[in-house]
C-alpha cells in the first residue's frame, strides 16, 4: 500500500513539473503533448505556432513570439535528450519562408517581407549532425549563396533519415516522373550524423 501511494504521489506530480518546465500557452501545450506522443511511439508530430507573418510591428511581434517559444522548444528538446528519444527523433524547426533582412516602412510600422531566397530552418536529433550549420547567405543576408538546399532536398534527407529512400516512391504519370522530393532532391549527407 505504502509503494503504491508513493508512486501515485510521484506520477500526480510529474504533470506538474513538466508543466513548469515547458512554461505556458498553446505553443507549451503543443511541445508538451508533442513529447508525450513520442514517448508512446507516435511517428510524426506538428506543433503549428502562427502569428510569425509580420509586415507590421516586426521587432516587438517577433520579440513577443520568440520569448513563448524558446522555453518549450528547450524543454522539450531536454526531455527527449533526457529519455534517449532524441537520437531516434528528428526536431525540425521551419517555416514556408524567410523574411527579408529590410524592414518595409506603412500604416502599421516596421515590418518584412516574405523572403523565399534565404532563410533558416533547424534540425536537431533523430542522425543529424548537432553543432553546426549548413550554407551561407550573402553579406546581406537576402539569398542563400553557398549550400543551397532546396525544400526536396529537405525532404529527402528526412526521408532517408526515416528509413526511406525517396527515389523508390517515384511513379510515372502523363509521360512525367513524380515523387514526394520532385525528381530533383537529393540527400544532404554533409548533416548526417
Amino acid at each position: 500500500m505504502y509503494r503504491l501511494l508513493a508512486t501515485l504521489v510521484l506520477a500526480a506530480s510529474a504533470p506538474l513539473v513538466a508543466r513548469a518546465a515547458y512554461g505556458s500557452g498553446n505553443f507549451a501545450d503543443g511541445c508538451l503533448t508533442a513529447r508525450r506522443l513520442v514517448e508512446r511511439g507516435v511517428r510524426m508530430v506538428q506543433v503549428y505556432n502562427g502569428g510569425w507573418d509580420t509586415h507590421a510591428q516586426n521587432g516587438e511581434k517577433h520579440r513577443s513570439l520568440a520569448a513563448g517559444v524558446d522555453r518549450p522548444i528547450a524543454a522539450l528538446l531536454r526531455d527527449l535528450k533526457r529519455t534517449g528519444l532524441l537520437d531516434e527523433t528528428i526536431v525540425l524547426w521551419s517555416g514556408e519562408f524567410g523574411r527579408t533582412p529590410t524592414t518595409e516602412s506603412g500604416a502599421g510600422g516596421e515590418g518584412r517581407d516574405h523572403n523565399h531566397l534565404g532563410f533558416t530552418v533547424w534540425m536537431a536529433g533523430g542522425g543529424i549532425k548537432g553543432g553546426m550549420t549548413f550554407g551561407n547567405t550573402d553579406d546581406f543576408g537576402f539569398a542563400a549563396v553557398e549550400n543551397r538546399m532546396h525544400v526536396h532536398d529537405l525532404h529527402a534527407t528526412i526521408l532517408h533519415l526515416m528509413g526511406l529512400d525517396h527515389e523508390r516512391l517515384t511513379y510515372r504519370y502523363s509521360g512525367r516522373d513524380f515523387r514526394l522530393t520532385d525528381v530533383h532532391g537529393h540527400v544532404i549527407r554533409e548533416i548526417l550524423a
